[in-house]
């Protein structure tokens, strides 16, 4: 892929389809072995059921929800959660960072990240925190982007195979 993907804010109603093509990268997540909180076998119908959700706490302000596109289509996305504690006003979740097996390899989770860390300056939030999977993917690309990890829980969750995996527990401060 050559074009550069265009990262974009989806306000809600999140339109159904963005909505199906969401679900899509979170069914090709999934069935690549991806630990994002669902089990094989993963349905679309499922993950479209998860982004309209996503899409309510968007609506609700609780979210910001972020997708990458290629040529007009979503190959990527991620949340920011803002839904935290009245004694942690500064503070944020990074949540479901996904990229389609096809769109890896372009750049588009650094991409996907440095735009949530805008959203996130963007909404008053300067410390973020999200858990990844030790050695996958996602770890790789938010150790690049200076994520620090605070530490490993092992046996955490579930691949989709139902094998146990580890967290490693992540933190950023932003700083402008």
């Amino acid at each position: 892929m050559s074009a550069a993907a265009e990262i974009v804010v989806l306000n809600a109603p999140v339109a159904d389809p963005a909505l199906d093509q969401l679900a899509t990268v979170l069914v090709d997540c999934v069935e690549g072995g991806a630990s994002v909180s669902f089990m094989s076998p993963f349905s679309h119908a499922d993950a479209f059921v998860f982004f309209r959700k996503v899409s309510a706490s968007v609506a609700s302000g609780d979210a910001v929800l972020l997708a990458a596109r290629l040529d007009g289509k979503i190959v990527g996305t991620v949340q920011l959660g803002l839904d935290t504690p009245p004694n942690q006003p500064h503070r944020a979740d990074v949540k479901k960072m996904l990229v389609h097996r096809s769109a890896r390899g372009c750049g588009i989770g650094a991409a996907l990240m440095a735009r949530v860390e805008d959203e996130a300056w963007r909404n008053g939030r300067w410390l973020l925190v999200l858990d990844t999977v030790p050695g996958e993917n996602g770890h790789r690309v938010y150790k690049r982007a200076g994520w620090t990890q605070s530490g490993i829980i092992p046996d955490y969750a579930l691949f989709p195979d139902g094998r146990l995996c580890d967290t490693a527990v992540m933190w950023k401060r932003l700083d402008r």
